[in-house]
């Protein structure tokens, strides 16, 4: 059996010592999350962060330094996921733009709601990212390599 691990992007953006997150159905329950998303084929992990929080958050997102790579196993359901996450500034709101049809709403948090709705976060990788942004974690974009 191969081995496919779900490659997703998440992107970490601060305001003013707030957060910006995603509520979001899944599974039939409210979650919160970055915007992030799974990479298409042909893109490259920058652009899937920045279209991902166009459709999940309404806002054009300008990648700055990308925070980690992490790998998580969901044993439930036998799927490791692989995140790239990044971090950056908004740079415009899309006033007209809907969002993708899970998500509810966009929310700011402080640090500190995070943690008071931490059973309400999708995954361990959203506090994982916003923990490691906080710690200063910042490797630049031009790590990544796309190659044809």
């Amino acid at each position: 059996m191969t081995w496919k691990p779900h490659v997703t992007v998440a992107a970490v953006i601060e305001d003013k010592q707030k957060f910006l997150l995603v509520e979001e159905w899944v599974d039939g329950k409210k979650v919160l999350n970055q915007p992030a998303g799974h990479v298409e084929p042909d893109e490259s992990f920058i652009n899937a962060a920045i279209r991902e929080t166009e459709e999940e958050a309404a806002c054009v997102f300008q990648p700055e330094f990308l925070v980690g790579l992490y790998r998580w196993k969901l044993l439930e359901k036998d799927r490791t996921y692989i995140r790239l996450c990044f971090a950056g500034t908004l740079t415009k709101t899309l006033e007209n733009q809907s969002l993708d049809t899970d998500i509810i709403r966009t929310r700011w948090l402080s640090y500190a709601e995070i943690i008071n709705h931490r059973e309400q976060l999708r995954s361990p990788l959203v506090l994982q990212c916003i923990n490691d942004y906080r710690l200063g974690k910042n490797f630049p974009l031009d790590l990544l390599k796309d190659l044809e």
